[in-house]
């Protein structure tokens, strides 16, 4: 089975569920990449079109027929297609399978499309995309869904249901070896400094906690548009000592930090322009490490934490809130080592990889026989 495996990015440090799908496909993988029409293909590099397409383009524009600005970079992508013998397309994010489904429908080829977050949330793009959504549910063999809430949504757009497979993105295996030590007064934070990732609500909620314990430390892991003003109000709140900013990072480079915290830190709410989580993957890595989370109740961040059981959550926005379920942390060793086994027992039996991706494969075959 040829599978065309197709992302915006090439390699986006923050989008290790897009390289998990790839190296967990069953068949040969193709990937593609380069924006919502992908420009290249791994190992080979920029797509070109052939000669007899490039010409055929060029006599359209001399006699004022110019086709649209994709044209070519579509037809390097079909004929891309065609050369490698592509069985089906899995495109990951709904502006990717927009971008691709008239090839695909040319080609009479199945694709899968796996929403994540803000192609199923943002209200300028659920607008602006309206009409193509329509087109893409009815002609995808399948629509993956991250989140119970982005399965409602999607049904509220016009996805027939039978359609939708949840699944939301599952920690890498590694993260089930880690022994945590807990030995610190500190807590993790991973993700971009991003609007619906509120990072300022978690550095707010922190300053109410080193009030009551002065050693205490946040280890902030990301970047992102809002990470200057995060660094300045920091600066301007005098913990500075106490809120670490360690920059992006590489999964590998994480791993440290979930051996020594009490948890993971995310203060994840809807964003005014309507984006908001899918299953955000650091949730799942602190539940596989035996981290509890303290988090909000948001998206799917509600449906993997067991409340009060492998995390402690709060509505969005109720930083009081978080202050105290980061404390009563703090306060209770033995607290955090139950609420951490009882989170790596609950990722490891219901979000581990090789439950995921059975999934993913299972929709990928199923997709050869529609």
């Amino acid at each position: 089975m040829n599978i065309a495996h197709i992302s915006p990015n090439q390699n986006a440090y923050s989008e290790t569920f897009v390289q998990a799908h790839r190296n967990g496909f069953e068949g040969d993988v193709k990937y593609y990449y380069g924006g919502a029409l992908p420009t290249s293909l791994d190992g080979i590099g920029v797509l070109k079109p052939s000669f007899l397409t490039k010409l055929k383009f060029n006599i359209k524009e001399l006699f004022g027929k110019t086709s649209p600005v994709n044209y070519l970079t579509g037809r390097a992508l079909a004929e891309s297609f065609k050369r490698n013998k592509i069985d089906v397309v899995y495109a990951e994010y709904a502006i990717t399978g927009v971008g691709i489904l008239n090839i695909c429908k040319e080609l009479n080829i199945p694709f899968i499309v796996n929403f994540h977050g803000y192609d199923a949330t943002v209200k300028e793009i659920l607008k602006a995309y309206e009409d193509d959504y329509k087109w893409l549910f009815e002609y995808a063999s399948k629509i993956v869904v991250v989140s119970k809430s982005m399965c409602h949504k999607l049904e509220e757009l016009g996805c027939p249901s039978h359609k939708l497979v949840y699944t939301p993105c599952a920690p890498s295996d590694r993260f089930f070896s880690l022994e945590p030590t807990y030995s610190e007064n500190s807590f993790l934070s991973v993700g971009r400094f991003v609007d619906k990732k509120a990072p300022y609500y978690s550095i707010l909620a922190f300053q109410k906690v080193v009030e009551k314990h002065p050693d205490a430390k946040l280890y902030m892991i990301g970047d992102g548009i809002l990470l200057n003003a995060c660094e300045n109000l920091v600066n301007y709140l005098g913990l500075s000592r106490n809120i670490i900013f360690e920059g992006a990072k590489q999964q590998s480079e994480i791993l440290p930090y979930f051996l020594k915290v009490k948890g993971l830190v995310q203060h994840s709410i809807e964003a005014a322009s309507g984006d908001s989580e899918g299953t955000p993957v650091a949730i799942l890595e602190a539940g596989a490490a035996a981290l509890p989370v303290v988090s909000t109740r948001h998206a799917g961040i509600k449906d993997v934490v067991v409340e009060g059981k492998t995390g402690l959550l709060v509505d969005e926005h109720d930083v009081d809130g978080m202050a105290q379920n980061m404390m009563c942390l703090l306060e209770n060793q033995d607290r955090v080592k139950e609420m951490g086994e009882n989170a790596r027992r609950h990722i490891r039996e219901n979000y581990n990889m090789q439950i995921h991706m059975e999934k993913i494969n299972k929709v990928v075959k199923d997709s050869l026989k529609i």
